[in-house]
């Protein structure tokens, strides 16, 4: 009966309408919640069919209720290094605080926009609301291995405990030198010429390596050949890498290395001409000389007659206490100890989906793959679609409350039409049951 369908579309849009309300009311209570994407809720017609000629009954409408994941809020700036943010469309690996504590051998994988992560007692980055940070642990180098980009294997809880010590050895000393070219001509005295190099070892404290240039004589013309020598105090002066060392002497490049070649004792890594650098292996650590490039003035020269050692640099520090972390663009977790000194120690991915809005939805602003959202991916922060991280930052609730009043303004004229309607069918309805009297 037409009338009575009435009725039914009226109490469809009481429903409808009253589910976007519920959408509406979620959207303000979350318009200071960080990370927060909306809801929006779309009616759509329904439509009986009429068997009889003339007559139409109303269908109504319904409610799909969807979150607009795709949809991000604004980023903020903050004061804490490891509130974090994504610029795009990637989402950060986030997983539970109880999950961890357990022990589980597979942790469940979430997604989150933006966090506020801080160390807790044990150093575990993780929000207020127990959601534990991921990422691949770098090395002692600091270099991040091969992971899997379709799956968790390999993400860890980043963990850093302020205040620890931490070490930073040595892995590259640069030396410029310059050897005087008079030393290899035939009547020079063969004097060899002493030079020390420091170093970091792997426990954090200085140590040095001995260098010994010693001039090739011949007694008819100027060789300018040296054998250059490292020994190491530490191990009773014992060779750890000889090379023999020519230089230019045409009038182009006069004084610049022509080659360097390891001695027939064969100690030391090879040189590489590519990178003028060679390996020196000290026992329990690897440290690479960079000499310099043939027939280029940095690194070692031979001009003049003086012998003067222009500069020695090395990387590393001595043993120190942590006091931060950072985290770049590219998603590379920093410790920061009170040398100076700053070293990878995990590398955050951020995780894309096909089809974001079809992610499930959890508390505090997380989400879960789904098979409507398809399978994730995990990419390099800055590479691909997914953007990059931005530390220092937040991103704000998606939810505009000027709109979402708007909305409901509009929601509750609509609610109270559907309700008259209601009313109007059922005084239509009495005057019907009235005819009998």
């Amino acid at each position: 009966m037409t009338i009575s369908s009435s009725m039914s579309a009226g109490l469809a849009g009481l429903t409808s309408n009253a589910a976007r309300l519920a959408g509406i009311s979620d959207n303000i209570a979350n318009s200071g919640t960080h990370g927060y994407r909306r809801v929006e809720t779309q009616f759509s017609s329904m439509v009986l069919s009429s068997s009889a000629a003339g007559s139409y009954a109303a269908g109504g409408v319904r409610n799909t209720t969807h979150r607009l994941i795709d949809q991000s809020g604004p980023m903020i700036n903050t004061q804490n290094s490891t509130d974090l943010a994504v610029n795009g469309r990637g989402f950060l690996p986030v997983t539970t605080v109880t999950a961890v504590g357990s022990g589980a051998g597979t942790l469940p994988l979430m997604l989150t926009g933006t966090g506020s992560f801080r160390p807790d007692a044990e150093g575990v980055l993780r929000t207020a609301s127990g959601l534990v940070l991921l990422g691949w642990p770098a090395d002692a180098n600091g270099n991040v291995g091969a992971f899997p980009r379709d799956a968790m294997g390999g993400l860890e809880p980043i963990r850093v405990q302020a205040g620890a010590f931490t070490g930073n050895p040595t892995n590259l000393v640069s030396m410029a030198v310059n050897l005087p070219a008079t030393a290899t001509r035939p009547e020079a005295s063969g004097e060899p010429y002493a030079l020390s190099m420091e170093y970091f070892s792997n426990l954090g404290t200085p140590e040095t390596i001995n260098i010994v240039f010693e001039p090739t004589l011949d007694p008819a013309t100027s060789t300018n050949t040296w054998t250059m020598r490292f020994t190491n105090p530490r191990n009773a002066d014992a060779v750890i890498g000889e090379y023999t060392v020519n230089f230019n002497a045409a009038s182009t490049n006069g004084g610049t290395l022509s080659n360097v070649t390891r001695t027939a004792a064969g100690l030391g890594g090879n040189y590489d001409p590519a990178t003028g650098r060679f390996a020196l292996d000290i026992g329990d650590q690897v440290i690479e000389v960079e000499v310099g490039m043939p027939g280029t003035s940095t690194g070692l020269t031979q001009l003049a007659s003086s012998f003067v050692p222009v500069s020695i640099t090395k990387n590393g520090s001595a043993t120190g206490n942590l006091v931060s972390v950072n985290v770049d663009e590219n998603g590379f977790v920093r410790s920061i100890n009170d040398q100076g000194f700053s070293r990878v120690i995990y590398q955050i991915p951020l995780i894309n989906v096909p089809n974001q809005n079809g992610l499930r939805s959890l508390d505090s602003q997380t989400y879960q793959i789904s098979q409507a959202s398809g399978p994730f991916f995990l990419w390099n922060a800055g590479d691909g679609p997914t953007g990059g991280i931005v530390g220092f930052a937040l991103q704000e609730s998606a939810a505009d409350v000027a709109a979402e009043l708007t909305q409901l303004i509009r929601t509750q004229r609509a609610y109270s039409s559907n309700a008259k309607v209601i009313q109007t069918v059922d005084e239509m309805l009495q005057e019907t049951t009235n005819i009998k009297r």
